[in-house]
């Protein structure tokens, strides 16, 4: 996955990142604002809030769009990713983020996160890239290892295996076509870019796992499907 995401950085971060945006033309306004209201979709849809005093763990920041928020409304970011070259992006567009450590992850785990230093973990469409679903069931328990008891895990998965197949056929075929003459991204048949959805049964035994509880899910079976889970306190 990491020399995927290494040359997807190189290729477009922005659009990467995001594809509803323009693809080698993005509007860098509107990716900042996006990454805003994603971010506070999810925590108003889940019903929690970043205290002031909060130090995060982002699992997959890219290149730091939920990132800046966070950093602005708690005290420490631990800022995760695989790909070295879209954390060297994210500190060139953001260099003024003194209370974030980025981290160069696995791809497999938080292993670099000290055991119970968090009070949340925040993912947004990370975990539906991601072709093997038994190391997405291992990131959820690796949260309950870095949470603090009472620390809360917010995050969207896909649940939904339909839009895991890739494109087929003709739609294929001019895709690639178009990519190799720059007009179209690349990659889009790659099982980093198609992932996997996991189900919410297989979600709950990892998080039990790792002590947590299901707390709240919104938008089960779709690809956009929202999950709080809680660490006792």
């Amino acid at each position: 996955m990491r020399d995927f995401w290494d040359e997807r950085a190189r290729e477009d971060a922005f659009y990467f990142v995001d594809d509803r945006m323009a693809y080698r033309d993005t509007d860098l306004a509107l990716f900042w604002k996006g990454g805003r209201e994603a971010l506070d979709l999810i925590l108003s849809t889940l019903g929690v809030e970043i205290d002031r005093d909060a130090d995060v763990v982002e699992v997959g920041c890219g290149v730091g769009r939920l990132t800046r928020v966070l950093a602005e409304r708690a005290r420490s970011v631990r800022a995760v990713d695989v790909s070295p070259r879209m954390l060297e992006r994210a500190q060139e567009l953001s260099p003024e983020l003194g209370n974030v450590e980025w981290i160069l992850g696995d791809g497999r785990s938080l292993g670099s996160i000290a055991a119970s230093s968090a009070d949340a973990c925040v993912s947004h469409v990370v975990f539906q890239h991601i072709p093997d679903p038994a190391i997405t069931l291992a990131y959820i328990t690796d949260m309950g290892r870095v949470l603090r008891s009472g620390g809360w895990s917010a995050f969207q998965v896909s649940n939904d295996p339909g839009v895991h197949r890739g494109l087929r056929g003709a739609r294929r075929v001019g895709q690639v076509a178009k990519a190799a003459i720059g007009r179209a991204p690349r990659g889009q048949a790659h099982p980093a870019w198609v992932g996997s959805a996991i189900s919410l049964d297989e979600l709950g035994t990892a998080a039990a796992a790792g002590g947590l509880e299901v707390e709240r899910v919104v938008g089960e079976g779709t690809q956009y499907c929202l999950v709080l889970l809680r660490k006792p306190a």
